[in-house]
């Protein structure tokens, strides 16, 4: 099959996605695909096959910083062009930004293209924490409570960071709304660090204040409609934050976790519940805090979630029997096959 894996984007998870792309891109080519490699933030003019089934572009792909200044519109003509080139179906490894949030898939939804994961309204509810946290609320998913402010001056980040510790307690996390990768995230134990906080979260969009749920890191991968092992995160600073997830060494890994099975079932429902409340499709990872007293709190759900192979979703397939190759193979048959909910 023609797949092009499309990697990079202009967001701020810009090199953890191109890290996903290479990797599902020589997964694909071991069971045989025929894989062009894209950033589609660099644009579409030098978008061809070649004998090594490389694209070619710079050797180093440039840093966030040195991107083009119109990456944006690149995109846009970099998709467009997909289906000219031979390109049968487009496997989505970009994380956050226009890969997550649901335009990038609605621009392959125009020209025709099947793609992995979820569709563009999916994307767009699970990009959006406090949406997705309304949905699961209604379909009966447990998530912490919240509160939401937009942008605002130095003295608005106090009056935010004041309202939450009144209303939560300490400590309080602090994150924005529209990122994922724990980018701009912060665990707040001290009331004096919370208007540095909001701020830091405003450097994006809406900040997000919700409660510290004390007790265990856990998530589930869900693919298809069945969610994998439940994978416990045992990470060094004691909250996973960008630098436990990226450094290798950071955190320990725990698949399948070691819960009762009436816990790792509950886990698996409220995973599946979630995963259907947005409507995802092909595979999704939801990320719970397993409260000390055995309740499980849904965060969030990664719609575009870390795909090397040292990867959450990779190591629950791994627990489940699946070998890398055969998820990433898995899901571009899924794309070309199955009917989008």
């Amino acid at each position: 099959m023609n797949v092009a894996v499309l990697m990079g984007g202009y967001s701020p998870e810009r090199e953890v996605s191109l890290a996903s792309g290479e990797a599902v891109a020589k997964a694909l080519e071991r069971m045989g695909h025929r894989v062009l490699r894209i950033d589609p933030a660099l644009g579409g003019e030098k978008m061809q096959w070649k004998d090594e089934n490389r694209l070619t572009i710079r050797p180093e792909p440039p840093s966030l910083e040195d991107l083009p200044p119109d990456a944006e519109r690149r995109i846009v003509q970099s998709l467009e062009r997909l289906p000219a080139l031979g390109v049968e179906v487009a496997f989505v490894a970009l994380h956050g930004g226009a890969g997550e949030d649901g335009r990038v898939q609605a621009i392959l939804e125009m020209v025709g293209l099947p793609y992995t994961g979820s569709g563009p309204l999916a994307s767009a509810l699970a990009m959006r924490k406090s949406f997705a946290k309304k949905l699961f609320r209604h379909h009966g998913v447990t998530t912490p409570d919240w509160l939401l402010f937009p942008p605002g001056s130095g003295r608005e980040a106090e009056r935010a960071a004041a309202e939450a510790a009144e209303r939560f307690g300490l400590p309080f996390v602090v994150k924005p709304d529209n990122q994922g990768s724990t980018v701009g995230f912060t665990l707040v134990d001290n009331l004096e660090k919370g208007a540095e906080a909001v701020r830091l979260a405003w450097r994006y969009g809406d900040a997000l204040l919700e409660p510290f749920i004390a007790g265990r890191e856990v998530t589930v991968a869900i693919l298809g409609e069945e969610a994998l092992p439940v994978v416990e995160i045992v990470p060094e600073h004691g909250v996973y934050d960008y630098e436990c997830k990226y450094t290798r060494g950071k955190s320990r890994y725990i698949v399948p976790a070691e819960l009762p099975d009436d816990v790792a079932q509950e886990l698996q429902d409220q995973a599946v519940r979630a995963y259907r409340a947005l409507g995802c499709c092909h595979y999704a990872r939801a990320d719970f805090r397993l409260r000390t007293d055995g309740v499980p709190f849904c965060l969030e759900i990664n719609t575009a979630p870390g795909m090397t192979e040292l990867s959450l979703v990779p190591k629950a397939a791994r627990a489940a029997g699946i070998s890398f190759e055969e998820l990433c193979d898995r899901l571009v048959r899924m794309a070309r096959t199955e009917v989008r909910r």
